[in-house]
């Protein structure tokens, strides 16, 4: 069984679900669901959804509710879920600050930047940065930084809210993208340590260049250009006389240049663009061919033709392993930091999966509860058995010396006729009430509230048979389980279990609402030698009825 189910199945993958939906202008709200270890995607359709380019947000949140619906109701998923969004990017840039300037003054310094952006006079930022590299020099270090609309973020929760479903992460599409680009090894080329290399995003609105090395990102520039005033080949024309110039100050071994717009083909741009280094292309748009992943059955094909690289990078989570990660839910003073009730990527083995802080908890109360439930056993639930152990042991112990005194008896006829093995016969002796004596313990010990014993034999060579009454079979199941663990190798089994009637048309008059007897019987004998046992039962009981009964008649 696959380790997710079994964690699904325990509750422990959170108390609810983990959906991603992307905002993905020309295509709408993308839903999607990945299978993280097979690298495939099990779950994805859209819905038609108006993103206002000017603007920056979402045109009407009355319909971004209708799709969220849409999409939860086709896809059949539980609207209590959690939620990671990814929307376009509308703002990204670096700077350079003081090493030991403080979270808060980073943050609020990199407010005020993000302030003198033309959207930013109208509408308070959320601002989420994080540091360029792992290790900085200096006496400064370099930061990159977005931002999104707070009242975006604020009204997409809210709508999001009301359908009960819990906005946990918020990403934006520059590296959502870069983490599909990861995940599916399109980019693997490029993506190797120390390898230089140019991502080159092409949209309506113009084109934005990432120069990176390697997962990390070096510089960013972004180029508005009125890609909707050209027309045919003019629009290639122009995006590589701009672009041109512009890629000389960032020299690289690749070019990747990927379109999201249905404007622009990123093949046809890659054969007239003019610049030293290998170049790769991705239709992110009308233009792409095939999907970079795999896709279910359950998903229809002219669907899977829309699914996007920002959707598969934010169903990625931290799969990806990308360094630069941005999250606009959290509260922390470093917005760059993961927020705390994200879900977070685990490798156990040969399995992965995504686990959120809640089911965390759970596996840990889980674990405290197995670690504390032995030491509750042993102070209470044992001294019980033990006193009904005691009792047994001691008549057990009765019996044994009884034998001992048969032994010693025997060892000195033995002595006295000298053709008597005692050693063979005491080891016999003490093998038989050795395998009776682990007989009664386990039977103490195995024994459910509701159900009794009527019969029981256990005889020196290691057979035994039980037999005995219940209100329920889940108790002589527990029982006869029970009674296997303890008797190893005694290869029980169970030979009966019936309801017990006195007749045809008591059982079928039995009232379903009172409770019901079951008669059973467990043994490791063969069917030979249960009846012979039975047969000899019945003719002593008859004997001794016969001893009991009337006297003949005297003469």
């Amino acid at each position: 069984m696959d380790l997710n189910n079994i964690l699904s199945q325990l509750g422990l993958g959170g108390s609810k679900d983990i959906v991603y939906l992307s905002v993905t202008p020309g295509i709408g709200l993308e839903l999607i669901q990945l299978d993280i270890p097979s690298r495939t995607i099990k779950n994805y359709s859209y819905r038609p959804l108006e993103y206002n380019e000017s603007l920056r947000e979402i045109a009407d949140m009355d319909e971004f509710k209708r799709a969220v619906e849409d999409l939860f109701s086709e896809l059949k998923i539980n609207p209590k879920s959690n939620v990671v969004l990814n929307l376009p990017m509308v703002l990204f840039g670096s700077k350079e600050l003081p090493l030991l300037l403080a979270d808060d003054a980073v943050t609020e310094a990199l407010t005020s930047e993000v302030e003198q952006s033309y959207i930013f006079k109208r509408y308070e930022p959320v601002v989420s940065w994080c540091d360029a590299t792992a290790s900085q020099t200096g006496d400064s270090r370099k930061l990159f930084y977005s931002a999104i609309q707070k009242n975006v973020i604020d009204d997409i929760k809210n709508v999001l809210t009301e359908l009960g479903v819990n906005l946990t992460g918020v990403e934006v599409s520059l590296t959502s993208i870069l983490k599909a680009l990861a995940f599916t090894g399109l980019a693997e080329d490029q993506m190797k340590d120390n390898v230089s290399w140019n991502m080159m995003l092409i949209n309506q609105n113009g084109y934005s260049i990432c120069s990176m090395i390697g997962k990390n990102i070096v510089e960013y520039y972004e180029e508005p250009l009125a890609i909707k005033s050209f027309e045919g080949d003019e629009i290639y024309n122009a995006i590589n006389a701009s672009a041109q110039i512009t890629l000389m100050s960032y020299p690289a071994n690749y070019l990747y240049i990927i379109s999201t717009t249905d404007m622009v083909s990123a093949e046809l741009l890659s054969k007239r663009i003019n610049v030293d280094g290998i170049i790769n292309f991705y239709d992110n748009n009308d233009f792409k061919k095939d999907n970079p992943l795999p896709v279910s059955l359950d998903v229809l094909e002219d669907t899977s033709h829309k699914i996007s690289l920002e959707a598969i990078g934010i169903a990625v989570g931290s799969a990806a392993g990308m360094p630069v990660k941005f999250n606009f839910m959290t509260t922390s003073s470093e917005t760059g930091i993961d927020d705390p009730d994200e879900p977070f990527h685990v490798e156990l083995g040969s399995h992965e999966f995504d686990i959120s802080p809640n089911a965390a908890r759970n596996i840990s109360l889980l674990v405290s509860i197995l670690l504390v439930a032995p030491v509750f056993a042993v102070y209470t639930i044992v001294p019980m058995i033990g006193k009904q152990k005691q009792a047994q042991l001691d008549e057990i112990n009765s019996k044994l010396e009884q034998t001992n005194n048969e032994i010693k008896r025997i060892q000195e006829e033995q002595n006295k006729l000298n053709d008597f093995d005692a050693n063979a016969e005491i080891k016999k002796v003490l093998g038989d009430n050795r395998s009776k004596l682990m007989a009664y313990t386990a039977l103490g010990e195995s024994v459910p509230k509701k159900l009794w014993i009527t019969y029981f034999v256990a005889q020196g060579d290691g057979k035994f048979d039980i037999k005995g009454d219940c209100e329920n079979v889940e108790d002589i199941y527990t029982f006869f389980k029970n009674m296997k663990d303890s008797l190893i190798n005694t290869k029980l089994r169970l030979h009966k279990l019936e309801m017990k009637t006195n007749s045809v048309d008591e059982a079928v008059t039995i009232d379903p609402n009172m409770p019901t007897d079951y008669e059973f019987e467990i043994t490791n004998m063969t069917d030979a030698e249960v009846n012979a046992l039975a047969q000899a039962a019945a003719q002593a009981t008859a004997n001794n009825g016969t001893q009991n009964g009337a006297q003949p008649a005297k003469k």
